[in-house]
């Protein structure tokens, strides 16, 4: 009950996770039929970059602040468009104050007869991100624990989906939670695409963790992983990674366009590294 994202908000690992999304819900838009998507630690959905909380970390500045305006080859500009062009959007005036969370760039990006489905158990957050949606027909925000919502909100009546697991990782045993809360979703939607944040700093299970996963036996999992700096000196997030199951087709090229970019202009030391490859699928190999 203690993480708040906005220390956070626009660093290098909301850029990599909310690139990703905005293609996930892009793709999905592709077909006439409606969709939701469930957000399970949605937060308050936008941030003001100017805040003291903000202004504190400056997170943002070695994040967002170094891709908004920067000079991106075309076809990686291509990939990131959707979501570049939803943060211009909230800055009209140039610039860079506000910044969209997850279920806010989501709702950006959807039709008509898309739906979003979004959880926040941190009563303040709850408050700020339900006032934020007051009165969008297409949005449902529910102050409850979104490892839940994994059981009772699934599958969607809709049938098609995105549902987007993004934890604070604030207590011990969160990679064993995600691996068993994927197993549980899964069984109840196996027809969704599942996009699954984690952390990547000094100590963290990775190996089990990804091991876990496979074990599940899904037959398509796509990981993509960005680590700014070393983790050797710090106890801190040194990068992140992102599980998607079930992905778009198009997915995994995309991610090999814009990995190395974003690898180039978010690192913090000549320790960064980025890479996009299958846990499971037609592709996967194994990794240490």
């Amino acid at each position: 009950m203690n993480y708040r994202h906005i220390y956070h908000a626009g660093n290098f690992a909301d850029v990599l996770k909310h690139a990703v999304l905005a293609r996930l819900v892009v793709y999905m838009g592709q077909k006439d039929k409606a969709f939701r998507v469930l957000d399970t630690h949605a937060g308050i959905g936008l941030y003001d970059l100017s805040s003291e909380e903000a202004q504190k970390t400056g997170e943002w500045r070695d994040g967002i602040g170094r891709i908004l305006d920067a000079d991106i080859p075309a076809r990686a500009k291509t990939v990131l468009e959707p979501y570049l062009t939803a943060v211009r959007d909230l800055n009209p005036d140039g610039g860079l104050t506000l910044y969209p969370g997850s279920p806010k760039l989501t709702r950006m990006l959807m039709r008509p007869q898309d739906r979003l489905s979004a959880m926040e158990l941190h009563p303040d957050d709850y408050e700020t991100l339900h006032r934020l949606f007051d009165g969008d027909f297409q949005s449902r925000i529910t102050e409850l624990d979104g490892w839940l919502a994994l059981g009772a909100h699934l599958p969607p009546k809709e049938k098609r989906g995105i549902v987007l697991v993004d934890p604070p990782f604030e207590i011990s045993g969160e990679y064993e939670r995600l691996a068993d809360g994927l197993a549980k979703a899964y069984r109840r939607f196996s027809g969704g695409t599942f996009c699954l944040w984690y952390p990547l700093k000094q100590g963290a299970p990775i190996r089990e963790f990804h091991e876990a996963l496979k074990a599940l036996e899904i037959p398509k999992m796509l990981c993509a992983e960005l680590s700014v700096r070393s983790d050797r000196d710090t106890t801190g997030l040194s990068g992140s990674g992102l599980i998607i199951v079930n992905p778009p087709f198009t997915l995994k090229e995309e991610l090999d366009v814009i990995l190395p970019l974003l690898k180039d202009k978010l690192k913090q030391d000549r320790h960064a590294s980025a890479r996009a490859f299958w846990l499971r699928g037609e592709e996967a190999i194994e990794r240490d």
